[in-house]
């Protein structure tokens, strides 16, 4: 499925937009040299575009977000995926839940926003189950076609409920066509279907150089003066205010420096087991 030789190139561009081929190679160093070709375009263009075809699952797509704002980008970019969602009024998954990330460069932590097109990405439903924890939230269907917040019916049901019901279940079949579309690479319904081998995916990596816009200042103190009037919004529960996207990431980054990170036991077990005795001195 994954090609650890291959490097990506590009087959065609016009202008501001560049077509690339993943050669399926590693999807995240993929995806990283997509974001930093779209910013090199942007440097030229004031906007770039890679669309990017033929490549493999891309990890934590947020990183290529924060990879953008560190540069001083803002940022959009999705990937479509294997069917893993049913269309809103269907029982069987034939959309994805089409991760899509977009990113604003802030000098008190950048506005980053990551998120599956599900109420719950897979990861998040494995890691609630593993911990015997409910979902907060209704998150999807049961066999019996009743919403639920237990992950593990959820999963079994294959069944995840799309953001904003209908809405969301819409907007991954748009980003789906508009990925395979200007990539020139498969869509949702033609990536190995009949398979767990989530291969050969459509993305799209868009930067845009705020530098090279009038106002910067102007622009830095807009941006600073959305954060706060969501912060300053009255919480539903006490202590617990409203966050940017991209806040709990910085803080479970600062968390993490310090700590080290967390790790799922029975992943940390399995980890153990592969690895084998530590050698001796």
């Amino acid at each position: 499925v994954v090609d650890v030789h291959a490097e990506p190139v590009c087959v065609h561009a016009a202008g501001a937009l560049e077509r690339w081929d993943g050669r399926r190679g590693p999807g995240n160093l993929n995806a990283w040299a997509a974001m930093a070709r779209a910013m090199a375009l942007a440097r030229a263009h004031t906007v770039g575009c890679v669309a990017l075809a033929n490549t493999n699952h891309w990890m934590r797509g947020g990183a290529y977000g924060w990879q953008a704002a560190e540069a001083g980008f803002a940022a959009l970019c999705w990937t479509n995926t294997m069917p893993n969602m049913p269309p809103w009024g269907a029982r069987r998954a034939a959309v994805g839940n089409n991760p899509f990330v977009a990113a604003l460069p802030r000098a008190g932590g950048h506005v980053v926003l990551d998120m599956a097109l599900s109420q719950y990405s897979y990861g998040a439903l494995a890691g609630h189950r593993r911990r015997g924890e409910p979902l907060p939230y209704d998150g999807g269907f049961d066999a019996e076609g009743r919403l639920t917040r237990d992950p593990a019916a959820i999963e079994a049901s294959g069944r995840p409920l799309p953001v904003g019901l209908w809405k969301g279940s819409g907007l991954a079949l748009v980003l789906d066509a508009l990925a395979a579309s200007l990539a020139g690479g498969l869509a949702t319904h033609q990536i190995a279907p009949d398979s767990l081998q989530e291969t050969r995916l459509s993305q799209v990596f868009l930067a845009f150089d705020l530098g090279a816009l009038p106002g910067a200042e102007a622009q830095a103190a807009l941006v600073e003066g959305i954060v706060a009037a969501l912060q300053a919004a009255e919480p539903a529960e006490p202590g617990r205010p409203a966050r940017y996207p991209g806040e709990g990431v910085l803080a479970a980054r600062r968390e993490n420096t310090a700590r080290g990170l967390p790790v799922e036991a029975d992943v940390w077990a399995w980890l153990a087991a592969e690895a084998g005795p530590a050698p001796q001195s």
